[in-house]
């Protein structure tokens, strides 16, 4: 099993938690956003110290709140790259609508070669309206009542563009049109001529493969019949399993391999309970985050509910008790992840161990924790 870590990529918040400000509320300035990126490598140089295979980071724009403050995954990869020695940089997720997906190709193509092929490439459809809109953009969202023209449009600018990602790495000449994108546009005059095709310049010299998140039934059967990876977080061991088998079932009608992986939150003490109390401001505030989005649908519906109420926010215990959370000492970390490898053939597991209000240290400590402490107790040895 390849084990990865993924960050949230948040600035320094030491008021964190359920009795913290409003999301809407913070609001941080340069040097914040500064100290965060002195963070983001240092993690990366401790991940690749303590064996993690591969690093993802996440796109984010103009969260001046601090919770995701990374607009170029890409960039900040290959720069991670030069200050490490073999782990991968990966983007959980490129937002693809938001791109002009040549300019994309080309970015990350630049970047897998200077590193010597560390990159790992992730598409996203997007999920914050501010941020879409603002670079061109549309998304459903909590923001705007699940706008469904807004999704079926942010759908088709998505499928093409992959489209043409796909294209541009893997044809050394390529053209395309569709009801979004037309490459090369019609009729450009080029020295005496007319342009017809075009070239990635530079290009990568290996495959490319896609992850992807899946979080909705349309999106999985996207992903299946793509042959990307499939990237799931925030479900319990049931729902995950039918939605590993449903993936499986969909990926065998389009004659592909199934490729998924998790995203488990995870975090280690020398007790559960020190466990509990150092996480839970960080577990509470991102939930005050992502409620008003519906991030937490694929949970258990609570007592008295047939489904998951749209803004549903979990407490700790019951992202614990839902194993969506893997909280405790080694012992406890590692029977969570064995019980999602035993349930699902699990081959690709990403941590995510940081999260608002944890300090850099105790980030660094975790990477070490599940390198020395979790990882053997899986018959997993990650340092290099």
């Amino acid at each position: 099993m390849r084990i990865d870590t993924n960050l949230l990529g948040a600035v320094a918040m030491p008021d964190a938690g359920l009795h913290g400000p409003a999301t809407t509320q913070r609001r941080y300035g340069r040097e914040d956003f500064a100290a965060a990126y002195a963070d983001f490598v240092a993690y990366a140089r401790t991940a690749d110290e303590t064996g993690f295979d591969t690093l993802w980071y996440t796109e984010h724009h103009f969260q001046h709140e601090g919770y995701e403050v990374v607009p170029n995954q890409v960039l900040l990869g290959l720069w991670s790259a030069a200050v490490t020695q073999r782990i991968n940089f990966g983007q959980m997720f490129n937002i693809v609508p938001q791109w002009n997906p040549l300019r994309l190709a080309e970015d990350f193509a630049a970047a897998d070669v200077l590193t010597g092929g560390r990159m790992r490439f992730g598409v996203g459809r997007g999920t914050v309206p501010r941020e879409m809109q603002t670079l061109g953009a549309r998304i459903e969202s909590g923001d705007n009542g699940m706008d469904a023209d807004a999704e079926n449009t942010n759908r088709e600018v998505f499928a093409e563009a992959v489209e043409v990602l796909k294209l541009a790495f893997t044809q050394d000449r390529f053209s395309f049109s569709g009801k979004h994108f037309t490459y090369p546009p019609t009729g450009i005059p080029d020295r005496g001529g007319v342009v017809t095709d075009l070239t990635l310049v530079p290009n990568v010299l290996r495959p490319v493969e896609f992850y992807q998140a899946c979080t909705s039934a349309r999106t999985v059967q996207y992903v299946a019949e793509q042959g990307h990876v499939g990237v799931y977080t925030r479900q319990s061991i049931p729902s995950l399993v039918r939605a590993w088998d449903r993936h499986a079932e969909l990926a065998a009608q389009a004659g592909r391999e199934p490729r998924r992986m998790l995203v488990l939150h995870a975090h280690v003490g020398r007790t559960r309970e020190e466990a509990l109390e150092r996480v839970r401001p960080a577990h509470d505030e991102l939930a005050k985050l992502l409620a008003p989005y519906g991030r937490f649908s694929h949970y258990d519906p609570p007592a008295g509910h047939d489904s998951v109420p749209f803004a549903f926010q979990p407490t700790l215990e019951e992202s614990v008790r839902q194993h969506v959370y893997a909280v405790g000492t080694p012992d406890d970390v590692a029977e969570t992840i064995e019980a999602y490898r035993s349930a699902l053939g699990l081959e690709l597991l990403s941590l995510a161990l940081d999260g608002p209000g944890l300090s850099r240290e105790v980030v660094q400590e975790q990477m070490h924790l599940v390198s020395a402490e979790v990882a053997p107790r899986l018959g997993i040895r990650m340092a290099p």
